[in-house]
């Protein structure tokens, strides 16, 4: 569904947003679940799973490039979930931030009821991510790991992928158009937990992660049918 005309364009931070969501999205094998409900650029939504960024020449970015907005959790190995934890811990806590916001700013009761679903699940699973760190990784320090593509190692997750990781956008203040905003920034940053959830099943080597990766793709996929609903009817005039 394209969002309607009369729509302010998304600010540059959700496209950057967008563009990390693409990019991850690239650097992923095919999965063998359900397909997430991919992001597209500036003009598409969650709402269209065909409308892939692949196809509008997004560019994957390496750690320490001066574009970096892309973060390839790596292959299959030991370190794979430590890795896919240090991702979805700041992913989950943008989203949590982007609700407490909602609870504040929102306009209809359904749409602070989502976001308290939100905040109560993520903040549990965030919870769960971190004494799983603590367990599975004690040689490692609390610095945030990644993979780099370009040179097929491990290293420190740089400040500008951890901020595109949070997909994290300042919603402005309550309004009439605050809960439209919420939606347009919330469905890109749920198909973002889905592409690694797809990615998790696939690579992760403890079946803990598995069964979150399994819970993330059940919630938000059924959060994100629920946000285009309510996106195509509170555009009617």
């Amino acid at each position: 569904m394209q969002p309607p005309t009369s729509r302010a364009k998304p600010p540059a931070r959700l496209l950057t947003a967008i563009a990390f969501t693409g990019s991850l999205l690239i650097s992923c094998a095919s999965t063998s679940e359900t397909q997430a409900p991919t992001p597209g650029a500036t003009t598409s939504s969650a709402a269209n799973p065909s409308a892939s960024p692949q196809a509008q020449g997004m560019n994957h970015a390496h750690p320490g490039s001066s574009h970096n907005t892309a973060l390839d959790l790596g292959p299959s190995e030991a370190n794979y979930d430590l890795r896919f934890i240090d991702a979805m811990i700041p992913h989950h806590q943008g989203a949590i931030a982007m609700a407490k916001a909602a609870q504040q700013k929102a306009q209809r009761p359904e749409l602070k009821q989502l976001a308290a679903a939100i905040i109560q699940a993520q903040t549990q699973e965030v919870t769960q991510l971190q004494k799983w760190r603590q367990q599975w990784y004690p040689e490692f320090d609390s610095t945030p790991m990644a993979y780099d593509a370009e040179k097929r190692k491990m290293l420190p997750m740089s400040a500008q992928q951890q901020a595109a990781m949070m997909m994290h956008q300042d919603l402005s203040a309550s309004g009439s158009e605050f809960d439209q905003r919420f939606l347009s920034a919330m469905m890109p940053h749920h198909a973002g937990a889905i592409a690694m959830a797809q990615d998790a099943l696939q690579k992760s080597q403890h079946l803990e992660i598995k069964q979150l990766a399994r819970n993330i793709l059940t919630t938000q996929k059924a959060e994100i049918q629920k946000m285009q609903q309510w996106q195509a009817a509170w555009s009617q005039p």
